[in-house]
């Protein structure tokens, strides 16, 4: 029973260590653009059927019944850590190549592999050859390519965007189109502020900005981080304090078998 009542203490500092790893980097990305935080999810472990009556199940002809005996769970066990896609507040740059979308969409970008991923982080710049990057140099997919006689574009709700020449010329560019998905909790992060669809979140679909459920693009603003500091400090307090009395139960344990090996001796 009280190797039992260990591992079971042992697993629920294991599920608060990994809950707390959690929280810090949800912490940590609080300035990161388009971060999306993560929530640790556990599930109880199996239960096993303990007889209150030791006689019941020793003793001929004496009859089990469902009252002689209880469930006596082992512990908890980390299921998943799910990311939670609530938007992130809208800030102003006044960059005209930062992008943000305000509701659902990713932005598909282009990996040195030629493979797709998908982003909430709308910081592009602009690459030598004049197309749409992100930091780490993937290109905005399907994108365009600006000329050396373009002073500034125009990216308005719907996608289209405008490119102004020097001399007063307007010059349709195309359209910035964003990828949506049944299921984004089933997306995995590559880092860089990407994700790549899996089984779980199945195929992209592409649409128009602000048409059939996507979000709208805002030129000029970009979405922040939806980590709110203080409910991550009240989780991390909580993870902290149930870790400590996961420690008190090992202690506690421990003190009863030696007094229990004391008896023995005694």
């Amino acid at each position: 029973m009280s190797t039992r009542a260990l591992r079971t203490a042992a697993s629920g500092m294991y599920a608060q260590q990994i809950n707390i790893e959690v929280v810090s980097n949800n912490i940590a990305n609080i300035n990161t653009t388009g971060f999306k935080k993560n929530k640790a999810d556990f599930q109880d472990l199996m239960y096993q059927e303990v007889h209150i009556n030791p006689l019941t199940s020793s003793t001929p002809g004496v009859e089990e019944t469902s009252t002689s005996k209880i469930q006596i769970g082992n512990g908890v066990k980390p299921a998943a850590a799910s990311k939670i896609f609530i938007q992130g507040d809208i800030t102003a740059t006044n960059n005209q190549f930062d992008l943000a979308i305000q509701g659902d969409g990713f932005f598909q970008v282009r990996r040195a592999d030629g493979t797709f991923a998908y982003t909430r982080d709308g910081s592009f710049k602009i690459n030598a050859d004049g197309k749409f990057v992100t930091n780490g140099g993937y290109t905005l997919e399907p994108g365009f390519t600006l000329n050396n006689n373009v002073q500034s574009i125009s990216v308005y709700k719907d996608g289209s965007t405008t490119a102004h020449e020097a001399g007063g010329n307007a010059v349709p560019l195309g359209n910035i189109e964003l990828a949506r998905f049944m299921n984004n909790g089933g997306l995995i992060s590559l880092g860089d502020n990407l994700y790549s669809e899996t089984q779980a979140s199945g195929q992209p679909i592409l649409g128009t900005p602000g048409d059939q459920g996507f979000g709208e693009i805002h030129q000029g603003y970009l979405e922040a981080s939806n980590v709110d500091i203080v409910e991550e400090m009240i989780n991390m307090i909580a993870s902290q304090r149930a870790y400590e009395i996961n420690s008190k139960t090992v202690k506690t344990v421990e003190e009863m078998m030696t007094m229990a090996n004391n008896l023995k001796r005694g």
